[in-house]
């Protein structure tokens, strides 16, 4: 049986030379990382949900599930699954919530969550709270599916997918309440740039309350901080059929 709970390290935003890479991070509490089953690869097989627990590396609770040959795993919690609830993955198993179907046996409409872009990888689409996809058609080899975003794309429909909506939808009305808080997540100050000194941001210097001072706003690094700035060309371009930026 593997381990389901480890000591989650803490990097800070630091790379591997022990610079700074990724700013505003650092001071968190000790965490525990649970290992979540991604790809339901446990088919045929009853598992049922014995205690449902919150997840501090994620928004969304988890499942805590007891198989009937021993093993225990931990999965994302969908709305409506609660203590006691039977839950099964295969092709042929009953379309309710909880259960891991392939996506080509799953009826029109359908709303899924955590679902797998390639078969047999792990599921990589909507797993946040809150999160679903609806199955809007299917076309050969490939279902379409719509997308949290709004955009409609094609999946290969032999990947797995879990029947419901990703539960704890309230996540996005949370206050944090107080600064502290947000130290104890891993969260450090962002500081304006205009508020630094010209050696630690381009926006930084002048006396009293001075703008950039320059014709286009910039990074702390210098880099062009609006319009254009990435490559939008990409090798899974020709899976969306329809973009969420009509």
């Amino acid at each position: 049986m593997r381990k389901l709970k480890t000591i989650k390290k803490k990097h800070s935003g630091r790379d591997v030379s022990g610079s700074v890479s990724v700013r505003h991070q650092g001071g968190e509490h000790k965490r525990y990382y649970r290992a979540v089953d991604f790809k339901r690869d446990k088919t045929g097989i009853e598992g049922r949900v014995i205690a449902i627990e919150y997840d501090p590396n994620r928004t969304s609770d988890l499942a805590f599930i007891q198989y009937v040959d021993g093993e225990r795993r931990y999965i994302l919690r969908p709305v409506g699954l609660n203590i006691n609830d039977i839950v099964k993955s295969g092709k042929d198993v009953e379309v309710k919530i909880g259960n891991a179907l392939p996506l080509f046996v799953l009826p029109l409409g359908t709303v899924v969550h955590n679902v797998e872009l390639t078969p047999g990888r792990g599921a990589q689409l909507a797993r946040g709270a809150g999160c679903y996809a609806t199955v809007s058609a299917k076309e050969g080899e490939f279902v379409h599916l719509r997308l949290p975003s709004g955009e409609l794309r094609k999946v290969r429909g032999g990947g797995f997918a879990t029947v419901g909506t990703v539960g704890n939808i309230e996540w996005k009305n949370e206050v944090m309440g107080k600064a502290g808080r947000r130290r104890h997540m891993g969260i450090r100050p962002t500081v304006r740039g205009v508020a630094q000194n010209p050696r630690s941001h381009p926006h930084g210097g002048g006396e009293g309350r001075s703008g950039i001072g320059m014709s286009t706003p910039k990074t702390y690094v210098g880099r062009p901080a609006v319009g254009k700035t990435r490559n939008k060309k990409k090798y899974s371009n020709k899976y969306i059929i329809q973009r969420r930026k009509k």
